[in-house]
């Protein structure tokens, strides 16, 4: 019987097995629970009287543990944090909303329950209302599971009125439900609002955009023989399509701004609402609301360029090399011509501008001297694989940087900026960056398995920052020839991840904090021994964000605590979501696994959130030429064979 109770937690998503086993065993197997445990102080959960009723629920449930031989019983638990103490809280909520019935409590212990359970026989009082759902019967029919809205409170006689939430089903019946719950009025719970934003994120992972605007113009009655009395049913069906597309249009504002089927879509459906308001006119209202959408796209459409032309109204992020083994990460506008990266690379570089020259080298190797206003991104032009600075007088890029003896001669400039201002420009910066992120572009990213396709363009760009960062620091670092000066820039880089901390910039914190433990860094032990003890002791505790242990539980404590607007570390949760996609299948059955869904869309809306409340977010500092060289245009040698010749150059191995 024990090895049962184990198989419900199995069944519903409670346990998890390592070896992903369907059927519980009592052998030298792996398990784990969902998610960590609950260390809330104020858990109620924990409670003796708590954990005794989920135990006896769980007792309850034990003759319907062949779920998948038999009837299913299934159970949206995936949306709540779930682990043993305070996991339980949605099988809780489930007794309390009249699923069954539970015995008193008894003043038991933990184990003394277990014990005394097993002695009586685990005796079962099951609520005769409730009974399983058929699956068989409604054969691509959504899997429903309860729901309890609100709480009784004892004595009160109150009813507790139970939802239902999408478990399992196809497309068009998943759709069909949300139409059926969608409320138009300011009413609508909270419950069917998740659902709904659920839907709207995720639907690109289990049909085409084009597909969800046949159905939708399916869900759309248009039949003109529709009897008076049914005639109240389809204009609420139209009401609620014509909503959910105002959803849809509000959540990704731009995003399929391009897509052809959406277009024809809006235009069809435009037609219809037309055709209707004279035989329904609430709908007047609706349509009017429906121009608006139509005439900001129709804006949107002629003001601004599409994503995939190669002349955007955005930045893009221009590498220029200098040497075989380093370049110049800088953001220009697209309109840049050669003249003006050649002015930057010659400033950052203190080089003489006539004695340089900007060569593009194309993806099969042929190299063209570019004129000084020749644009860089051009329609004429195909954009080339390798920008190269290069002297005009040799027509050879600059040599490896361990070959250049004049390196050593060169002031560090970084340790004449004051750090608060670097911290802010880095802020700033990446906060450019992360604003101009859509949520859909992390699905696109997990899910389409392709780099730039174009949906994903301000993800990227803010991804290669993360890394560029990193290996700028390690670059500064190993190309200061002087001991005490590396001892200031150590200094200088602690100080600045501390200020990014403070400025809710947990993206290049984090960045900072990597590029300084990398090998060829920490490996300097001469360097990092003159750091002073108060640097060290801030270090370390910086250091414990990227702590990996208990599936990064330190970064993730802080960033709870971080109050929006926030720039979160990106990789980190891309990691989250290709953990929930690879350990979960899409499909079950034919069917949408949406608690799959779900669980993504909930870690997708963190980027919401972390660009909320961004009144007053733009700090402001000392921006000038010094900060905007070093930070904005950023000099990274991106060879670790180089890296790692410096590092043993600046102290050799002993």
């Amino acid at each position: 019987m024990a090895s049962r109770v184990w198989q419900v937690l199995l069944e519903l998503g409670i346990l998890h097995s390592v070896d992903q086993r369907l059927v519980f065993e009592d052998s030298n197997t792996y398990y784990q629970f969902s998610f960590e445990e609950c260390d809330a102080q104020g858990c109620e959960f924990r409670s003796e009287e708590e954990w005794q009723n989920g135990v006896r629920l769980l007792l309850q449930l034990v003759p319907y543990v062949q779920f998948r031989h038999g009837c299913v019983f299934s159970v949206s638990l995936a949306v709540t944090v779930m682990s043993w103490d305070c996991g339980l809280k949605y099988l809780f909520s489930l007794q309390q909303a009249g699923v069954c019935g539970l015995r008193a409590p008894d003043d038991l212990s933990r184990m003394e329950m277990v014990q005394r359970l097993a002695k009586d026989g685990y005796r079962f009082l099951q609520n005769q209302n409730y009974r399983l759902p058929d699956r068989s019967a409604q054969v691509g029919q959504p899997s429903l599971a309860p729901e309890p809205v609100g709480m009784a409170t004892a004595g009160q006689g109150s009813h507790e009125e139970v939802r239902y939430v999408v478990v399992s089903g196809t497309p068009q019946k998943i759709l069909e439900h949300l139409l059926s719950d969608l409320r138009l009025d300011e009413q609508q719970g909270a419950t069917e609002k998740m659902l709904l934003d659920d839907f709207l994120l995720t639907y690109l992972v289990f049909m085409s955009t084009s597909e969800l605007c046949q159905a939708l113009l399916g869900q759309y009655p248009s039949d003109r023989s529709i009897t008076s009395s049914r005639g109240k049913e389809a204009l609420f069906r139209k009401r609620k399509v014509l909503h959910l597309v105002s959803q849809w249009s509000t959540l990704y504002k731009d995003f399929l701004r391009e897509e052809e089927n959406l277009k024809t879509f809006m235009k069809t459906l435009y037609r219809y609402v037309l055709e209707d308001v004279y035989e329904f006119p609430t709908l007047e209202k609706d349509l009017k609301e429906f121009q608006k959408l139509l005439r900001r796209r129709h804006l949107k459409e002629n003001c601004v360029p599409l994503r995939a032309s190669p002349v955007e109204s955005k930045d893009v992020m221009c590498r220029v090399y200098v040497s075989c083994d380093s370049y110049l990460s800088m953001r220009v506008k697209p309109a840049v011509v050669a003249q003006e990266l050649l002015h930057i690379v010659s400033q950052r570089m203190e080089r003489s501008e006539d004695d340089m020259m900007l060569v593009a080298q194309t993806y099969n190797g042929e190299k063209r001297v570019l004129q000084p206003h020749d644009s860089i991104y051009s329609e004429s032009l195909t954009a080339p694989s390798r920008l190269i600075a290069c002297r005009r007088d040799l027509s050879e890029i600059l040599p490896p940087l361990t070959e250049c003896p004049e390196l050593g001669q060169k002031p560090v400039r970084l340790l004449g900026i004051n750090t608060w201002d670097v911290a802010v420009a880095l802020t700033n910066f990446d906060w450019n960056l992360f604003n101009s992120i859509h949520e859909q572009e992390l699905i696109f990213y997990t899910f389409s398995g392709q780099a730039s396709s174009g949906h994903t363009v301000a993800l990227e760009f803010l991804l290669q920052r993360c890394n560029e960062v990193q290996q700028w620091v390690m670059s500064e670092v190993l190309l200061c020839p002087s001991l005490s000066k590396r001892v200031q820039l150590l200094k200088k880089f602690i100080k600045i991840a501390a200020h990014c901390k403070a400025h809710r910039n947990l993206n290049s914190s984090f960045a900072i904090i990597m590029g300084l433990n990398t090998a060829a860094v920490s490996r300097l032990n001469q360097t990092w021994e003159k750091v002073p003890g108060k640097f060290k002791k801030l270090f370390s505790e910086l250091e414990l964000l990227t702590d990996p242990s208990m599936n990064h539980k330190a970064y993730r404590d802080a960033f709870k605590k971080t109050k929006p607007p926030k720039i979160p570390f990106m990789p980190l949760l891309l990691k989250d979501i290709t953990f929930i996609h690879e350990g979960n299948k899409t499909f079950q059955d034919n069917l949408v696994n949406f608690e799959k869904l779900h669980m993504i869309a909930d870690t997708v809306r963190l980027i919401r959130h972390c660009q909320t409340d961004q009144t007053g977010n733009e700090l402001s500092a000392c921006d000038g030429p010094e900060v905007r060289s070093s930070v904005h245009y950023l000099h990274i040698i991106d060879n670790q064979q180089t890296l790692f010749q410096l590092s043993h150059r600046l102290e050799p191995r002993v």
